[in-house]
């Protein structure tokens, strides 16, 4: 155990400041020159066939920044620009642009639809949105315009629509007057010193980044992160994770999610490394990719990458550069759980700016420390607390998880601060833990997730894991109206690709053995990935999946 991780389980030590006085840039206009500096032609990303080095990262952005700071765009200190671009160089690029001025950046999920980006861009008061003109068949023009009726590529800026009536330019990368090299073009003039001030004036509190929310049962909340708290979160995080210059990180997070976004792409420009991603859609190409650059850590979405483990080239790859990591399919035998429930998980919300919750050990755990999720990182204090007397729970009694500490977000956008924190700063998550008596933090569900059936409280989470353990699929467990019995416990599994799918029936003898008799599931559906409703937050849409066993 690190220094740093012993003082931050501790509660003191400098991990716990933003301004640690240790030299680490806090901001990222400053961020970037000490790395292109430092690094110059080493990758900073490497996505399929792209490759995008800190020097190459440094001059694009600053055409980039030159661009929106020219008149034209009318770009600069605390302008709202969204992005709706997948993972890869040109992501990297238009963030980098973005926050090098001071300009807020909102990325856009690739998952939107037309409605849910109409909303997103009226509440968020985005005023300059960059795109790619697709992605994996998806028209984002034509998108953009049934999400905004009217618009017309071929107008010339300022836009003005009373549905969004902040934005006034949109950006798409091709050719023509609304294109991104048109943008980069209305910068060549700019005077050299304009785009320095601008930097220069960008501080550790200015708000770098608005990630969204899931909207699962009202509209996305907009979550602030300033510069210099994101970044130093992600240092000590690095640290914790032993993530450093000489790492390269496979990441199958997208980097609209504060996953991506922090614990992925922000981390990989702290500690210098290399970020490697893949669009491909062929199993075999994203293997090849892997096999080519050799990565050392792979951290992500598990349940995302078991075509990669499942695909018939798998047992002939050379995967043994993987030391570390959470995508179990891809990782070399011997580095694989028996028993995933006997390794500490990590609790990531998009409030904390990544993960909140972690260990930096990473073997087997005894039995009794089973789901365990570590202990809070560096610079959180954490409770778990009775919600309805905001008392201390006791070891082993269920409550609220509770946060507080100088790297969670600055707010939600557009709400007051009182809306969000209790008075002396702690942020109720919604989420139910219990403490054991080392202090270790333990999963049960979210507050009103509990499904009650006949008296009984089920927790979905508990179901979950049983049903993961032994069928080895992700499941989503639910709570389905009943006349009789008020709820009934409902699981749908998700089986990948190429996998064989398990009887419903004889899946529901097995989990008799080992849960109580109205714990079990009385409804089993079987699903492919595919076609388990999801938001385009990444999150369940439990709605639609309740609506699923209601049509079944």
């Amino acid at each position: 155990m690190t220094a740093l991780t012993v003082a931050a389980f501790s509660g003191r030590s400098t991990a716990a400041v933003v301004d640690a006085g240790d030299g680490l840039a806090l901001t990222v206009p400053a961020l970037l020159r000490a790395r292109a500096a430092e690094r110059g032609e080493h990758p900073l990303l490497v996505c399929d066939d792209d490759v995008l080095t800190y020097a190459e990262a440094e001059r694009r952005s600053a055409a980039l920044a030159r661009g929106l700071l020219a008149a034209g765009a009318g770009a600069g200190k605390g302008t709202h620009v969204g992005l709706l671009v997948p993972n890869g160089p040109e992501f990297v690029v238009a963030t980098l642009g973005a926050a090098r001025i001071g300009a807020v950046v909102l990325p856009l999920s690739t998952f939107s639809t037309a409605g849910e980006l109409r909303t997103l861009m009226r509440n968020a008061d985005i005023e300059l949105i960059i795109a790619s003109a697709s992605y994996r068949g998806r028209d984002h023009v034509a998108l953009l315009g049934d999400a905004v009726p009217g618009l017309d590529l071929t107008t010339p800026p300022p836009l003005q629509f009373p549905a969004v009536p902040a934005l006034r330019r949109l950006v798409v990368d091709h050719a023509g007057p609304s294109g991104l090299d048109a943008l980069i073009a209305e910068g060549e003039g700019l005077h050299p010193g304009v785009l320095e001030a601008a930097e220069a004036l960008v501080r550790p509190g200015d708000r770098l980044v608005i990630v969204h929310t899931s909207g699962s049962t009202s509209d996305p909340k907009g979550v602030i992160h300033q510069h210099g708290p994101l970044i130093r979160h992600q240092h000590n995080l690095n640290v914790l994770r032993r993530y450093d210059e000489h790492e390269v990180l496979f990441s199958n997070s997208p980097f609209f999610w504060i996953g991506g976004f922090g614990y992925s792409l922000l981390a990989t420009l702290v500690a210098g490394g290399t970020l490697v991603c893949s669009n491909a859609t062929d199993p075999a190409r994203t293997l090849d990719l892997l096999e080519r650059v050799r990565p050392t850590m792979v951290n992500g979405f598990a349940q995302t990458v078991a075509h990669l483990g499942a695909h018939q080239t798998f047992a002939d790859r050379d995967l043994s550069s993987i030391r570390r990591g959470n995508l179990w399919p891809i990782m070399p035998a011997e580095l694989r759980a028996a028993d995933p429930e006997l390794r500490h998980n990590m609790l990531g919300m998009t409030e904390t700016g990544s993960v909140c919750l972690a260990s930096e050990d990473e073997s087997d755990q005894p039995e009794h420390r089973r789901g365990s999720f570590g202990r809070p990182v560096p610079g959180f204090e954490a409770r778990v607390v009775d919600p309805e007397t905001g008392a201390n729970c006791a070891a082993g009694v269920v409550g609220e998880l509770w946060l507080r500490g100088p790297f969670l977000m600055e707010g939600y956008y557009g709400r007051e601060r009182h809306e969000t924190f209790e008075p002396d700063g702690w942020l109720r998550t919604g989420d139910q833990f219990h403490i054991d008596a080392e202090g270790w933090y333990y999963f049960t569900g979210r507050l009103g997730d509990m499904i009650k059936t006949a008296g009984a409280n089920v927790s979905p989470r508990e179901v979950e894991a049983a049903i993961a353990e032994l069928t080895g699929f992700v499941a989503h467990v639910v709570g389905i109206d009943d006349a009789a019995r008020g709820q009934i416990v409902a699981a749908a599994v998700r089986v990948p690709e190429g996998q064989v799918r398990p009887d419903p029936d004889e899946l529901r003898t097995m989990l008799r053995a080992r849960l109580s008799a109205y714990k079990v599931p009385q409804r089993i559906l079987v699903m492919a990935d595919a076609d388990v409703p999801m938001l385009s937050s990444g999150k369940l849409d439990a709605r639609a999946l309740k609506e699923r066993f209601g049509a079944s």
